[in-house]
């Protein structure tokens, strides 16, 4: 299933941001997003039915990571963790399938990596990826992922553009930048300060990413609106949007 969602995400385009690279990758979730629909709406309207579909939107986002890391990482000079489009995946992650589902989406890609496939950008894989500096930020992706479920939940539907940029800055900035920073201070040896000045660099293009998750998020929660609840219902109401759609 995964290798299958790999291949389809992959044919996802990863050109430049530009507002048509936005518009088919919009297009290109949404549909691997109606692919899970679909294959687990043949199972039969039950439990079941309900479970494999959590299963594939789980394994396509996993796919939609690794398709995002075809894309060349980007070497900074003087920094030693490199830019990548992977982090846009994990905030698409959280946006989109929720919190539980969002954040085990990234815990299947990170374990498919731990065993050896090179799905980290630049074609890196095995446990090795996780004794670099770049490791706080590649623990934090799940983290991260949880983080901007959870508020997408809260907030509920409909889905709220300005609101999920909010989110992912939160989840997939803040959240994510303070693990990363401990692991460019212990792995890389840098002080605090020399570390906040090293990642600067990245979050401009992490602002960007944010705006750009959102974007694309809002579209696919349009398609399958059962991805949230209204934000009518009762908070306590929240949890089971993560097992809908």
């Amino acid at each position: 299933m995964f290798l299958r969602v790999w291949v389809c995400a992959g044919s996802v385009p990863t050109r430049s941001m530009t507002r048509e690279g936005v518009t088919s990758v919009t297009r290109g979730v949404t549909t691997l997003a109606g692919m899970a629909q679909g294959e687990a709406g043949s199972r039969g309207p039950d439990a079941t039915s309900g479970a494999a579909r959590g299963l594939a939107q789980v394994a396509i986002f996993a796919g939609i990571i690794a398709a995002l890391g075809l894309l060349p990482a980007v070497p900074v000079p003087g920094m030693p963790v490199p830019i990548t489009l992977q982090t846009l995946g994990v905030m698409l992650a959280g946006a989109v399938l929720g919190a539980r589902k969002g954040a085990l989406s990234v815990l299947l890609f990170l374990a498919i990596v731990a065993i050896g496939l090179p799905l980290i950008s630049g074609g890196r894989g095995g446990l090795g990826v996780f004794a670099t500096p770049s490791v706080g930020f590649f623990l934090a992706w799940p983290i991260a992922a949880f983080v901007i479920g959870w508020l997408t939940q809260r907030r509920g539907a409909p889905y709220s553009i300005p609101w999920g940029i909010g989110f992912n800055v939160v989840g997939g900035i803040v959240v994510m930048y303070a693990f990363g920073l401990v692991g460019i201070m212990l792995v890389g040896g840098l002080s605090l300060p020399a570390a906040v000045a090293a990642v600067a660099i990245f979050i401009p293009g992490d602002v960007i990413k944010a705006v750009l998750a959102a974007l694309i998020a809002a579209p696919v929660h349009r398609a399958y609106p059962g991805l949230l609840v209204p934000r009518s219902a009762s908070p306590k109401a929240v949890g089971p949007a993560d097992g809908a759609a």
